[in-house]
């Protein structure tokens, strides 16, 4: 079976679709590389890249298109409502097919190895991570760009790759290996990121909420709306439906609705499978019956 790895690189550019299509030009020209998906967001001033490959085909565009965003992206002028603290803000690596976390722990070092040499300085996080407070992004990331000029300077935040310095252009990168998670947010009728920001604390686990949700509060300029914007890193334990109902619980104490979500970058097929199963109440319903999944078995 054909060795499969998964990589979303997330870049700080999301309203400049020159600098954004230069930068996975450089992952279309690699042969074996098949791109998922790729989306940015103005608000956010974001793209992410969704691409599979061969675990070696999967470095080289890694490292193809974090060297391409280096070149392009300058983090002194970028603004924007995600968090983040570089122009390639994190490289995760995930399994796919007949390849193990440990090899996409060893990608992801080389891959970060590889960054540190152009004087990044990167860190390890999630299952690569070298220390366990580098574990969940959040930490790594607190104080975003701003903040990381003062905060490299401790020596419990020197980086596992490159200078324990502040690139000024390209900021700092998280490098790491985890398994496939659900990037889930949900837009709600309200400018006021307040609300946002408290409907977030609430569902996280860090705040008593679903243990496998990660979620931050942003607000969306264009729409004049905020967003609770939501990783789900273990969709079988926290799922979709579950972490969508409790944002609408909790928006209705401060009488604002929920209009409208969206996925970033690919979902698994399971993972909108318990979101028919709850919301349909379909009874002994099994992944086998989804034609396009017993079609491309048969080929």
């Amino acid at each position: 079976m054909r060795k499969l790895m998964e990589c979303v690189p997330n870049f700080s550019e999301g309203r400049d679709s020159a600098i954004v299509e230069q930068i996975v030009d450089e992952a279309r020209k690699i042969e074996g590389i098949t791109i998922l998906d790729y989306s940015s967001d103005k608000d956010h001033n974001r793209t992410v890249l969704t691409m599979i490959g061969s675990p070696d085909k999967i470095k080289e565009a890694a490292i193809n298109t974090a060297k391409k965003a280096a070149e392009l992206i300058d983090m002194t002028k970028h603004e924007g409502a995600h968090p983040r603290m570089g122009a390639t803000d994190v490289v995760p690596f995930t399994p796919v097919s007949n390849v193990t976390i440990a090899e996409c722990i060893e990608v992801a070092k080389e891959v970060g190895a590889e960054m540190g040499s152009w004087g990044i300085p990167i860190y390890l996080y999630e299952d690569a991570c070298t220390k366990e407070d580098r574990r969940n992004l959040a930490s790594v990331r607190k104080g975003q760009y701003e903040g990381f000029f003062d905060k490299i300077k401790d020596e419990n935040w020197a980086p596992d790759f490159g200078p324990q310095e502040m690139n000024a252009k390209s900021g700092a990168t998280a490098v790491g290996a985890r398994v496939p998670l659900v990037a889930f947010n949900i837009n709600l009728d309200t400018p006021n990121v307040e609300i946002a920001d408290k409907i977030a604390k609430k569902i996280r686990h860090m705040g008593g909420g679903l243990r496998y949700v990660k979620a931050i509060g942003l607000k969306l300029e264009e729409r004049n709306q905020t967003q609770v914007s939501m990783n789900l890193v273990n969709y079988e334990k926290s799922s979709v439906y579950q972490a969508f109902e409790m944002v609408k619980m909790e928006a209705r104490r401060y009488g604002v609705n929920v209009v409208g979500s969206e996925v970033i970058g690919t979902i698994p097929m399971k993972s909108l499978l318990d979101v028919a199963e709850y919301y349909l109440q379909i009874e002994g319903f099994g992944i086998d019956q989804i034609l396009e999944k017993r079609l491309l078995d048969e080929q």
